[in-house]
């Protein structure tokens, strides 16, 4: 069963063909390497893959899906973005989860909601719907059956 792409997570990206039989060159977007473990199903468009083998090379991971067999095939899936089914792992922190949350600060104050998160060298970032940037290491509890999002952040931050 194919969810719609909407209930999926972007967890990476067929970057190219590699060689002649099919396989391809895969940059994942998550540090979770299970996404290209033999039997992982992933997503393009309204396709589901299934990952029969795969092996690191450098940054990346060579992959062959179930059914790509040419050079050709896997030439038909450059530039694809991959999606998969949130992982169920209560001790980590999802940035899925983190999307629509009430931010407080360290003196109760609400201070909006999550947008979204944006990827950051330093440290990722907490987009407001204020369009206020809160670092993410500023965060020190989620109560994510409540939504809330507590920081202690500098003073200052919230009047940027």
């Amino acid at each position: 069963m194919v969810m719609h792409n909407n209930d999926l997570l972007l967890v990476g990206h067929v970057r190219k063909a590699h060689g002649l039989k099919g396989e391809v060159v895969v940059r994942l977007t998550t540090n979770r390497d299970e996404r290209v473990a033999k039997g992982a199903r992933l997503v393009v468009g309204d396709e589901e893959l299934i990952v029969m083998s795969s092996r690191p090379k450098d940054t990346d991971f060579l992959v062959f899906f179930d059914g790509v067999t040419t050079r050709e095939r896997a030439e038909e899936l450059r530039g694809s973005e991959l999606r998969s089914e949130p992982l169920d792992d209560p001790d980590e922190l999802w940035v899925h989860e983190l999307i629509g949350a009430t931010v407080i600060d360290q003196d109760g104050v609400d201070r909006g909601e999550v947008a979204f998160v944006q990827s950051n060298p330093a440290s990722d970032l907490l987009v407001l719907d204020s369009e206020i940037l809160v670092p993410i290491v500023f965060v020190v509890q989620i109560d994510a059956a409540d939504g809330v999002v507590h920081v202690d952040v500098p003073d200052g931050l919230f009047e940027l």
